[in-house]
């Protein structure tokens, strides 16, 4: 997975759903178009909600990669 230096760190670990989800949108929203998230959770069903998240905000899902028990999403903010 491509790392992004200046990705915006967006550290929800030991959050339970539905708050990775929510709090990923918020900051999707208050973003820039182009901006990069870097969003790191703990909770299993972040795999399952951040993917469809994107799909549902027309953002672009760049990368998973899981760090142990942390789960890595590369976000970025389209332009729409």
């Amino acid at each position: 997975m491509n790392d992004h230096p200046t990705a915006l760190r967006l550290d929800l670990r030991g959050l339970k759903c539905p708050l990775p989800a929510l709090r990923t949108r918020k900051a999707l929203q208050a973003a820039a178009p182009g901006t990069v998230l870097r969003v790191e959770c703990t909770d299993p069903l972040s795999r399952i909600d951040l993917p469809h998240l994107v799909r549902e905000t027309g953002d672009v899902l760049e990368g998973i990669e899981m760090q142990g028990e942390v789960a890595v999403f590369i976000i970025r903010r389209s332009a729409a």
